[in-house]
């Protein structure tokens, strides 16, 4: 048997969950909660693009820094 298909919440189970989370931040925060998590994910999201980024530049475009740094 899947092990992920064997311990996945159902309906009943988010619907408590989101209930334990209301009672516990209130209406007031949830919202301020999301906001902070939005730009949390967006912040990770770029520096893993700027990584990967970095990664792909050809070796001509490195600047002097990153060759003395490679050379060490």
């Amino acid at each position: 048997m899947n092990f992920t298909i064997l311990f996945s919440p159902g309906p009943t189970e988010i619907i408590i969950i989101l209930l334990v989370v209301l009672l516990l931040f209130g209406g007031r925060k949830i919202p301020e909660l999301m906001k902070g998590l939005g730009k949390g994910m967006r912040e990770f999201k770029k520096a893993q693009k700027e990584i990967d980024d970095d990664d792909e530049q050809p070796e001509e475009k490195k600047t002097i820094a990153d060759k003395k740094k490679t050379e060490e």
